[in-house]
């Protein structure tokens, strides 16, 4: 069996913001009743944290769960602990209407970080990122120029985007073409 690597191996760029791939993470796409206990159970079991709400992310002891649809979540936990995580889950969904799938070989995760954050992000996506209109613990799926990803907004003021493996280059050189400096747009 070959070993698993990220999209782009931890790439990196400084500019006006931070652009880095963050490795691998494990990712677990959880569609079903979000109101039911046993949801609500199987993702408090799996990340310690509670089903969060429209647009939310809700962070726990042992994950991330993201807000993904009113259906849908999706569990972020340690690439090493996505299959655990994924029996877990079903075990505690048995019995219910519901799909608990690793999706986790399918996406690349980007952070950016930086003062000027928000900049880039306004550039490329069609979503309010001021900080009163999306702060920490914010989601949103959207596009990042022209392909689908979600962003959220983390505690330390930096944001995760996470999109399909298959166009991570190209989102990796959209966000580095939009954090050189020099192209600041004034939004922080």
């Amino acid at each position: 069996m070959s070993e698993a690597v990220s999209a782009l191996n931890g790439a990196s760029f400084e500019g006006f913001a931070k652009v880095e791939e963050t490795g691998l993470r494990g990712m677990i796409t959880v569609r079903g009743d979000l109101t039911s206990k046993e949801m609500a159970a199987a993702v408090k079991t799996a990340t310690g944290a509670a089903v969060p709400v429209q647009r939310k992310v809700a962070v726990g002891g042992s994950g991330v769960v993201a807000w993904m649809s009113p259906d849908e979540l999706l569990v972020v936990v340690d690439y090493d602990q996505a299959e655990a995580t994924v029996v877990q889950m079903n075990e505690v969904l048995s019995g219910v209407h519901a799909l608990v799938a690793n999706v986790s070989d399918a996406r690349a995760v980007f952070r950016l970080s930086g003062d000027g954050s928000r900049d880039v992000l306004a550039k490329l996506a069609p979503v309010d990122f001021a900080q009163d209109a999306f702060g920490s613990g914010g989601i949103r799926r959207s596009r990042i120029a022209q392909v689908p990803a979600a962003v959220w907004g983390n505690d330390d003021g930096s944001f995760e985007i996470i999109c399909f493996r298959s166009v991570a280059q190209y989102v990796f050189d959209v966000l580095k073409i939009s954090a050189q400096s020099g192209g600041e747009v004034g939004f922080h």
